[in-house]
């Protein structure tokens, strides 16, 4: 009788292979593209990075809010989520603030935050954290510690569909220490959709607005850079001869500020808006709030006569938007089907803006005006270098004396946030190595984050980092008139004496440059822009 065993068909129902939770993470992150993580280890992660892949990057950050910041950075560069691991509580609440600012950017990240071992987690154990899920809401989109080690997996695949569906944000997954070592299934990468087409009737109707309008307007906000509409956006306001202005707090550049349409930034202030829009009788918030206040005001939102349209991406900020038709979706698909109407009736073309004059050179025993270093700066940056910003007192004068030209170009916070800018470049430069990254940051906010220049010079970054050192936390100052300060009254906390920035790159390892007269400005700045290695330059300015 024949022994031999005849082998049985493999079953369409056959159970994939068993491999650690660690091994299954990874190659879902490298299924997502993510293969740099950015972190600044604890005890409680030491386990994920047993047998740490060769073709991953462990991106190391002095601290946790560099680390958060950087990520952002790379990951609105790249246009994909970034992974970010953090120490327990501890991390979390470092790195909180720039949570809370990835999340108004709309940044995508997958947060990973090591827990204590599951078996002494009901003994309150050292490093333990409670209620970790509960820890950063509402800054993130999702939070979830899963239930068993063997969920893991599908818990940051999830986390990664959720972070890159618009709006686009942070989310957070808490895995316990003794997770990784944990045998269960492989998780396969599936297609998810990103985009929603926005309503066709209720477009629709913005379309009829647009055509019916006598001298329409468009506020543009960060959501048409950040959806790859910029030339769809260009393409509309051409189409109806429509004035384009920035919304308030944008945190990209939306439309080029050298176009015939260009007409300016509006103020955070609700007056102040009405004005500038006055002659307008439509006014169309593409993929921008309507609108971002900073101060508190009294009145109507919008001239006399206007009516409001909005395309956002976001249903929250439709929902919150108190006047007109928003519409929810997409920014570049809408405004294809924008597009693809019917021509609508010629009108005539507005009267272009007005240009800031330019600036003169200070005298030799003057403080430099920031007007004028920023003048320089536009005068020897190449067009398509990418302005990182984080200098708030500056920003008025940076709009009118630093204009963006070109897409994915120009980066700032939209939360109001300090300790976002430095990292953020450094993150940048990363994700779009080749392209010259100029960090411009405020003396107060550097000091947020100074460690970034650690890593930049770690990682070779070709950065030029631009301080203007005016020895104050400039914009409260300018802030306390609002709130009623004499105009001679000082400011208790502001001043910021005796700061060495050069001294302070040279202990991280970048090469500093200090500008304190007109003709070492604009030596120093080429030089800078020339260096392959990160090289910063400070500017005493008034």
């Amino acid at each position: 009788m024949d022994q031999r065993v005849v082998p049985a068909a493999p079953s369409p129902h056959a159970v994939a292979e068993l491999v650690t939770v660690r091994e299954a993470v990874f190659r879902l992150l490298r299924s997502f593209g993510m293969t740099s993580i950015f972190g600044n280890p604890g005890s409680t992660e030491l386990p994920m990075f047993m047998d740490f892949p060769e073709d991953f990057q462990y991106v190391l950050a002095l601290q946790e809010c560099v680390v958060l910041g950087m990520a952002d950075g790379y990951a609105q560069a790249t246009r994909n989520a970034a992974f970010v691991n953090l120490h327990s509580a501890a991390g979390v609440g470092h790195a909180m603030g720039n949570i809370f600012t990835a999340f108004r950017n709309r940044t995508p990240l997958v947060i990973t935050a090591g827990q204590q071992a599951r078996s002494i987690l009901p003994f309150d154990p050292f490093l333990g954290s409670a209620q970790a899920p509960e820890l950063p809401k509402p800054y993130v989109k999702w939070s979830v510690e899963p239930a068993r080690a063997e969920d893991v997996p599908l818990a940051i695949a999830r986390a990664y569909y959720i972070a890159m569906t618009p709006p686009c944000g942070p989310v957070l997954v808490s895995v316990p220490s003794d997770d990784w070592g944990v045998k269960t299934l492989p998780v396969e990468a599936r297609e998810v959709s990103r985009y929603l087409r926005p309503e066709p009737g209720l477009l629709g109707k913005i379309g009829d607005a647009l055509d019916a309008a006598r001298a329409p307007a468009i506020v543009v906000g960060a959501s048409v850079d950040r959806d790859g509409a910029w030339s769809a956006a260009i393409e509309l306001a051409e189409r109806h001869n429509a004035l384009v202005y920035v919304a308030p707090m944008s945190g990209r550049c939306s439309f080029p500020e050298d176009h015939p349409l260009w007409a300016g930034f509006l103020p955070a202030m609700r007056e102040r808006i009405v004005d500038r829009l006055s002659g307008h009788d439509l006014v169309f918030a593409l993929g921008a709030p309507a609108f971002t206040y900073h101060v508190e005001g009294k009145g109507a939102h919008l001239p006399e006569g206007a009516q409001l349209v909005q395309l956002t991406e976001d249903p929250q900020l439709a929902a919150w938007t108190p006047v007109g038709t928003s519409v929810v979706g997409s920014i570049r698909l809408g405004l294809l089907d924008l597009l693809d109407r019917a021509a609508p009736p010629r009108r005539p073309t507005p009267m272009p803006s007005a240009r800031p004059a330019r600036v003169p050179e200070p005298l030799r025993a003057e403080r430099l005006p920031v007007a004028w270093v920023l003048q320089t700066l536009t005068d020897v940056r190449p067009r398509d270098s990418i302005i990182v910003e984080e200098a708030p007192s500056a920003r008025p004068v940076m709009h009118a004396h630093l204009p963006i030209f070109e897409s994915e170009t120009f980066y700032t916070m939209c939360s109001g946030g300090l300790g976002w800018g430095l990292p953020a470049a450094a993150g940048v430069a990363m994700g779009k190595p080749g392209t010259r990254v100029i960090a411009l940051v405020g003396d107060g906010s550097a000091m947020y984050a100074i460690q970034a220049l650690w890593s930049a010079a770690q990682l070779s970054l070709p950065m030029t980092i631009v301080i203007l050192k005016n020895r104050r936390y400039a914009a409260l100052h300018e802030f306390a008139r609002i709130f009623g300060y004499r105009p001679d009254e000082p400011v208790p906390g502001t001043d910021l004496p005796d700061l060495d920035f050069v001294g302070l790159a040279a202990a991280q390892g970048v090469r500093g440059l200090r500008v304190e007269r007109a003709d070492e400005l604009r030596p120093a700045l080429e030089q800078a822009l020339r260096s392959a290695q990160p090289m910063l330059v400070e500017v005493e300015v008034a």
